[in-house]
Order: C-alpha cells, then sequence, then structure tokens
C-alpha cells in the first residue's frame, strides 16, 4: 500500500477515512423526478441524426487505423474526435471512450481491446469540441448554464455519450447490443449518468468518477472543478437542488450491466467518498468489481503497477464478445 503521506495541499484527501469507513458510504436520497428527467433526455438524444465525418490522421500505427471524427450531438452542437479501427479481424465490438477535465489530445493506442471500434470522443465545449462562448477553464466550463437544468453542460455531455453509441452503431452495425464506455473522473461521472438510460451499452469502466453524492460532493474540501462549485454554491445555495438531478451516485444505483469501478483513497480533485458513493452504489452482483487504487489525481510510489494490473482487467471486460 503506497497511499501519500506527503502533498501540498491544506487538507487531508483521504478525509481521514479508512477502506471500510469508504466501503460504507451510501448514495444520497434522490430527488424526485430522476429517471423522469434523464429518460427525456434520452429519447431526445435517440433521434439525433448524427452525421459522422471520418477523415485519415496522418497518425499511422500497425495496429489501427486511425481517424479524426466529428459528429452532431444534441443542440446541434458538433463534437470532434477520434475513431479507431482495427487494421486486422472483424469489428465486433464498439467503446466510446471519454476524458478527464484535462481533456483530450489525442487517441489512446494501446488499449488492451481487439475486433474493436474505439470512439474517442471530447466532450462539448473541451479540447477538439471546444466552442464560443463556452469555456475551456474546467473551473469555468463545469459551471456553464448551472443556473438551467435542462440546458446544463453537463447534461449536454452525457447526450454527447449517447449520440457516440449511435455513431458506432451506425458505422458499423454488428456493434449493436455490443457498445462499451470507459471513462476517468469527469468522464468516470458522466458515464455514470450515461449507462443506466442508454439500453445499447453492455458494460462500462469508471475511473475516480466524479459527481458522486452531491450533498457531501459541495461540503468536502477539495480543489479543481469541483471546488468552483462549491464557490459558486456560497452564493447560489439554489444549485444544491439542481446538482440533485446530476448525481452520479443516484445514477449508479440504476445500472444493470457489467462495471469495473476504479476508485482512490487519496484523492484531493474527486473526494474519496464521494467516489465510493458511485462505487457503492452498483447493484451487488457477480459482475461488477471494484478496483482499490491508492491515489487518483496524484502520482505515488507503486502507481505504474496498480495501473497495470487495472489494465489486464479492462482488457478482460471489453474483450469478452
Amino acid at each position: 500500500m503506497s497511499i501519500p503521506k506527503r502533498h501540498p495541499y491544506d487538507f487531508d484527501p483521504t478525509y481521514g477515512l479508512g477502506l471500510a469507513d469508504l466501503r460504507a458510504i451510501r448514495p444520497p436520497r434522490e430527488v424526485e423526478g430522476f429517471d423522469a428527467f434523464w429518460q427525456a433526455r434520452y429519447n431526445r438524444a435517440l433521434a439525433i441524426e448524427p452525421s459522422p465525418s471520418l477523415t485519415r490522421s496522418p497518425t499511422q500505427h500497425p495496429k489501427w487505423l486511425i481517424h479524426d471524427l466529428s459528429y452532431t450531438s444534441t443542440d446541434g452542437f458538433r463534437i470532434g474526435g477520434w475513431l479507431l479501427v482495427p487494421h486486422h479481424g472483424n469489428v465486433r465490438r464498439g467503446l466510446v471512450v471519454g476524458h478527464g477535465y484535462g481533456g483530450r489530445d489525442r487517441p489512446d493506442l494501446d488499449l488492451p481491446v481487439d475486433d474493436t471500434a474505439i470512439l474517442f470522443l471530447c466532450f462539448r465545449g473541451l479540447s477538439r469540441s471546444s466552442r464560443a462562448p463556452i469555456s475551456t477553464d474546467p473551473d469555468w466550463h463545469v459551471l456553464h448554464d448551472i443556473d438551467k437544468p435542462d440546458r446544463y453542460i453537463i447534461g449536454g455531455c452525457v447526450e454527447d455519450v449517447w449520440v457516440a453509441v449511435t455513431v458506432l452503431n451506425t458505422l458499423f452495425p454488428g456493434t449493436k447490443g455490443h457498445v462499451g464506455y470507459s471513462g476517468i473522473s469527469l468522464g468516470g461521472g458522466i458515464g455514470a449518468l450515461a449507462i443506466p438510460y442508454d439500453d445499447r451499452i453492455d458494460r462500462g469502466h469508471l475511473v475516480v468518477p466524479t459527481f458522486g453524492n452531491r450533498p457531501l460532493w459541495l461540503t468536502l474540501p477539495t480543489v479543481g472543478s469541483a471546488r468552483a462549485v462549491q464557490v459558486y454554491g456560497h452564493s447560489h445555495p439554489e444549485v444544491q437542488e439542481t446538482l440533485r438531478l446530476f448525481d452520479a451516485a443516484t445514477a449508479a444505483t440504476r445500472i444493470t450491466v457489467p462495471i469495473l469501478c476504479a476508485v482512490a483513497r487519496f484523492d484531493p480533485a474527486v473526494a474519496p467518498p464521494c467516489q465510493f458513493s458511485v462505487a457503492n452504489a452498483l447493484p451487488i452482483e457477480d459482475c461488477n468489481e471494484i478496483f482499490i487504487l491508492d491515489a487518483g489525481h496524484f502520482d505515488y510510489p507503486g502507481q505504474a503497477a496498480q495501473v497495470s494490473a487495472l489494465m489486464a482487467k479492462v482488457g478482460n471486460l471489453f474483450g469478452t464478445p
């Protein structure tokens, strides 16, 4: 075990909680109308004609044909990203990959999957999907239209995932019913919100997911985008009710497909109690697995070995037909 002992923060990123304490945390009380809110958004996203555009990337790789990709999501928002198609074999599965608030400037070329078309999207407003007036600064992006639940940008990011599934199913009809989702941090929270309402997604991988247990999320010392929302909430207390509609732990109670959820015991950016709220909300089934990391959003001894072990499990999860 190599949980960091030294760090530059004026708070304890373990919050003084042991593993037993973290595993005992339960999801918050859900807001009325949670399912209706998300089901309506999903129905809207499902009706979108994404009109994907592909251009061969100059980047060469022995395993993958790499394409620059764009498609139309809800609100006419054009989403940018990449599509990886295997050089050899048949495409039997699809995989949508999200990203954290650091954005994404290139696809990950060493994911341990075969016979899979991988769609790396950039969430609206970020990286290849940047567009004025949305700020690419995480502290401002996370606040975009936060006062309007039906327009809040996090909901739009969830819709971007659903439309990405449509893109894969359109380009590769054999992926229907065989699409997975993988996301870290921001992408982990987005995935927890997206997966339960889209029965086209048959498994998921969530790493240090944010947006879990919003009442707690708003109170724990933290850095980054969560801190920005906390500061906003001091002068706009009504945001607490809005954020209950965007609670990844509440959504996770609805997930019925296999999930590999990696959560950290030390994390200055996504408080571990909130990560574990998501993991603990998953239905108790043999098909779900919780992987414990010593730390998230922070380098630590033993990190490479833990990431390697996690990647082996990712390969097993998404390598299954």
